[in-house]
């Protein structure tokens, strides 16, 4: 294995792309748009495998793994408690990485790999890669290459935007402002979000016996057997008549004509409750806004299936049924192909012995996995909000599902990046990071904007922002969560 050969996995210029689109989504159709690439577009290093057989069984596993361990250096990087000859500090790392940025990958390489001062497995740790995994050394040069691209793609933080005040100026300036939204401003509703710890829904599910509550979002499972979804999902259905302070923000926003695209990845659309125009407003993940038949495709509202998804009974399409009633029956055949007389049989004999159409299953339009993103997405993001935006303001989502998570490495890396919610999002450099409750952190920007949010939610408390150990970051709240956020920061900090 030549060190060259990683150096041809990579680009010293970062392609501007979105990444992972087709994996999660449709890994049979992806998306027709020549910007996007998957992560199992693996074509440029298949030729590194010197040590395959060329077998389909090996190449699959292969992808998979790279793809599994790509996620998780990148959500739940490796660090070594006891850094030593197989792996660096976290310090150390960040140096590799930033050496890396300045000397580009070819230098890099020769740097480290070539000249024989560092070994690949150890190399890779720098990237959150663990270096005692079960395969070749082959294997990890090709992950190498693949974290050098992910690292020279990854946006970098803006320096001379650092406090919640920077944060008030880009949105009193700021006239063509994307807003990026999740679970995270409707939970102040009661509504759960899918993938906390504890509350999450996935959570729940796992509780109830569930090894794999994605599953119950898997669009080949709904066709095949329906009454899983019908039987859980009505905990997740959604409420009408509220929304949050968030929401209302967001809103506000919109009224001082500042708001260019709000982007949701929630299906619960309280965004139009709240009302957002329906051409700023892309939902990522589509809602229970309509509902149509996997038979006809008949679409109608989503409040038609409620009262189905509250018994926990599968809701089937009244269009199919309607137009079962005006078939004429026809009589199943015997199995020597003669048609049975009804003479020969009685009235409970006769009992399912006649050709029935049988009707469709109404589905929510949420995206299941296994379903495209609606193209709107990916039209408005690249033919329309990439070249315009002027800021980007990412709310009460952990960033973690794709497309939306490569949006703020999509975007010109100029546009400045605020992030709000509970805990930091450390796998994206936002220039300036504000932790706490969605609501109060939104309340907290208005007052200092000098704005008023119409919502009778609004927090009237005095909150209080305290810095955070990273620069950038901020707690805010009242003023004794605020700090005990700050010394809980401080003190993983310490341990780390």
């Amino acid at each position: 294995m030549k060190a060259d050969d990683v150096v041809g996995l990579t680009s010293s210029q970062p392609d501007k792309h979105l990444e992972s689109v087709a994996r999660v989504q449709d890994p049979i159709n992806p998306p027709p748009l020549p910007q996007l690439v998957e992560h199992d577009d693996l074509e440029d290093v298949d030729d590194l495998d010197e040590e395959s057989d060329g077998s389909d069984d090996e190449s699959e596993i292969s992808v998979s793994a790279l793809n599994d361990e790509l996620d998780r250096a990148e959500y739940e990087p490796y660090e070594d408690d006891e850094p030593g000859p197989i792996s660096f500090t976290p310090a150390e790392a960040k140096e590799l990485r930033d050496r890396l940025r300045r000397v580009g990958p070819n230098r890099f390489i020769e740097q480290t790999i070539t000249s024989g001062t560092v070994g690949i497995r150890k190399l890779v740790t720098a990237f959150g890669v663990r270096p005692d995994l079960p395969y070749s050394t082959t294997w990890y040069y090709r992950i190498l290459g693949l974290c050098i691209q992910r690292e020279l793609r990854r946006r970098q933080k803006l320096t001379e935007y650092n406090t919640i005040d920077d944060a008030v100026s880009l949105i009193q300036k700021s006239n063509k402002i994307m807003v990026i939204t999740g679970a995270g401003i409707s939970t102040s509703l009661g509504i759960p979000d899918f993938r906390s710890t504890n509350s999450g829904f996935y959570s729940k599910l796992r509780l109830l016996g569930h090894s794999n509550p994605e599953d119950v979002f898997d669009l080949e499972n709904f066709d095949e057997d329906p009454t899983t979804f019908y039987t859980l999902a009505k905990d997740i259905l959604p409420m009408t008549g509220k929304c949050s302070p968030t929401h209302a923000f967001i809103r506000l926003l919109q009224d001082k004509q500042k708001l260019l695209t709000n982007y949701t990845q929630n299906i619960d659309n309280i965004e139009a409750y709240a009302g957002i125009e329906p051409e700023k407003l892309i939902q990522c993940h589509g809602s229970w806004a309509t509902a149509s038949c996997r038979k006809c495709k008949v679409e109608v509202p989503g409040e038609a299936i409620f009262e189905d998804v509250r018994q926990s009974r599968v809701s089937y399409c009244q269009a199919c049924l309607d137009r079962i009633e005006t078939y004429p029956r026809k009589r199943k055949r015997t199995s020597n192909g003669k048609v049975r007389s009804r003479s020969s049989h009685s009235d409970s004999e006769d009992d399912g012995r006649y050709d029935v159409p049988q009707p469709g299953v109404m589905k929510p339009n949420i995206t299941f996995f296994g379903e495209k993103l609606p193209t709107r997405f990916f039209d408005r993001l690249t033919d329309h909000d990439a070249a315009i935006v002027d800021l980007i303001i990412v709310i009460g989502t952990s960033m973690k599902v794709a497309p939306v998570s490569e949006i703020p490495n999509y975007v010109d890396e100029k546009v400045p990046q605020i992030y709000i919610s509970k805990e930091a999002a450390d796998h994206i450099n936002f220039d300036i990071t504000l932790l706490g409750y969605c609501d109060d952190v939104v309340a907290e920007l208005a007052k200092r904007a000098s704005w008023k949010i119409e919502h009778e939610n609004v927090n009237k408390e005095e909150l209080v922002a305290t810095p955070g150990i990273k620069t950038g970051h901020w707690n805010i709240g009242p003023a004794t969560t605020a700090a005990a956020a700050t010394e809980q920061e401080l003190s993983v900090a310490v341990e780390e």
